[in-house]
């Protein structure tokens, strides 16, 4: 438990440091968010109140002061752009961009997995060939142009899926629990259920397929050493099925490795998502980000870029129990 304590207390002035980093940068690069607010004719006395009334007249230490002291007693503020207060706006979108995430991570470990197990097996095959060979054009298409060549096939050309949104307009769904696709099931709206998983389909392959790619070549490099130990031999030795020298021997063993990238990949799903969700007009965290940050919306941008901070340190602290749970030896 003190090292868990530790760790948590690690992250204080880590976080405390990225935020004093994503404040300074949000004011000195170009543009005022007043001026954006105002327009162009606003006179410079309407500049200069409105400034006052926000606070942007302060020396920017004390900005960020203001703004930590008020943070931690949860009081985010409200946006500049859209007038509400940004736990908020944070709430209503996070759900949107954690079931992209997790529906992007089962794509990539329901390809990843198995392929790389089976061409790691099968080294030098022609499967294993073919796998890498894939594996690695996965790796080298950037996301954008993948999600275009999607809408332009599936959604332009063959009008079999959905090209931007959520949910079909029209379809009405009780949130329970901000993700669609629970809250169909739990409400047994099959109906909402089907339309949210055309919507997720290509966005979720467009944004696991790269994880994919690098999970497989990870799995079977993973893979490929274990099966070179001394115990896997003694397992087969001892008469043991080919399937639990596979399976309770060598992949067993793997995930270690495997855990690892995929707890790294995940706080990159959620930041990489800016893109995908741009592409498809998904109404995520990634596609407010994109309009705080043209806005010049200060408190919106910081708690957004700041949340993917604190994500990728709770998945890495996750994936630290992870390992204790697979392999018993190790120590938290």
């Amino acid at each position: 438990m003190h090292k868990l304590i530790r760790r948590l207390l690690g992250a204080v002035p880590v976080l405390l440091a990225i935020s004093f980093l994503i404040f300074l940068l949000m004011h000195i690069a170009p543009g005022d968010p007043v001026t954006l607010m105002l327009g162009d004719n606003a006179t410079p006395e309407d500049v200069a109140r409105l400034r006052g009334e926000l606070g942007l007249d302060k020396p920017i230490l004390v900005q960020y002061w203001d703004f930590l002291s008020r943070a931690v007693r949860g009081d985010f503020g409200r946006s500049l752009k859209f007038g509400e207060p940004v736990l908020k706006l944070v709430g209503e979108r996070l759900p949107a961009t954690l079931e992209l995430a997790f529906a992007s991570l089962f794509v990539a470990i329901t390809i990843a997995v198995p392929v790389g197990v089976y061409s790691a097996i099968r080294h030098n095959s022609l499967v294993d060939h073919a796998g890498m060979s894939v594996a690695l054009i996965g790796v080298s298409l950037p996301n954008f142009w993948l999600g275009i060549m999607l809408i332009y096939f599936f959604g332009g050309q063959l009008n079999w899926l959905p090209v931007a949104g959520r949910i079909e307009y029209g379809i009405e769904i009780k949130s329970i629990t901000g993700l669609y696709l629970i809250d169909s099931l739990l409400t047994g709206n099959f109906e909402a259920l089907v339309s949210v998983a055309k919507h997720l389909l290509m966005p979720a392959f467009t944004l696991g397929a790269a994880l994919a790619a690098i999970v497989t070549r990870i799995s079977r490099s993973s893979v490929l050493e274990v099966m070179r130990q001394d115990y896997v031999t003694t397992a087969r030795a001892k008469g043991l099925s080919e399937r639990a020298v596979i399976w309770r021997h060598i992949v067993r063993n793997a995930l270690i490795t495997i855990v690892t990238i995929l707890g790294l990949q995940l706080g990159a799903l959620l930041s990489g998502s800016v893109v995908t969700e741009t592409v498809f007009s998904f109404p995520g965290i990634g596609d407010l980000l994109i309009q705080s940050i043209s806005a010049r919306d200060y408190k919106l941008t910081q708690i957004l870029i700041l949340m993917f901070a604190v994500t990728y340190f709770v998945v890495n602290l996750l994936v630290d129990f992870l390992y204790s749970w697979i392999d018993p030896r190790i120590k938290f």
